[in-house]
């Protein structure tokens, strides 16, 4: 289940297509079940958590959070993702890119992480970004590192 947080109000997201895409995706890689929170927020807010988790004082579009409960604890949890549609919009407008795919580029890359995806390695990089054009092009997404 997808759960998506808005406190800042952007009406500028299609919450519903956005909710939609993304539990097709965790449906595709059979996770279906999990819960997925998307968090919408502002400049403020993405910069004060990659300070205190990244140690780094700046702003960036997203942020993952995996979910870090004991295995006892029978749920189905991800995590969470946490996106700054201020910083997205405008790399989808540097990059010459539609707000709403880079979103959703957003939103799949911070899920990916959540499934244990990085990358830091070259290797592990290239299997990211592969899976990531491949969902991409199932949603009709133009590959976003050409």
């Amino acid at each position: 289940m997808v759960v998506i947080q808005n406190p800042i109000n952007d009406v500028s997201i299609n919450e519903i297509n956005l909710k939609d895409t993304l539990q097709q995706v965790i449906t595709d890689l059979d996770k279906g079940e999990s819960e997925l929170l998307i968090r919408i927020v502002d400049k403020l807010e993405i910069q004060n958590l990659n300070k205190i988790y990244r140690n780094k004082d700046q702003t960036t579009n997203v942020l993952s959070f995996p979910s870090d409960l004991p295995i006892e604890i029978d749920e189905s949890i991800l995590g969470d993702v946490v996106i700054c549609t201020d910083v997205v919009a405008n790399e989808a407008k540097a990059q010459n890119k539609t707000f709403e795919h880079h979103l959703i580029h957003m939103a799949i890359h911070g899920t990916l992480h959540l499934l244990g995806y990085d990358h830091v390695e070259e290797s592990d990089a290239n299997k990211m970004e592969s899976l990531e054009i491949e969902i991409l092009e199932k949603i009709e997404i133009a590959n976003p590192y050409e």
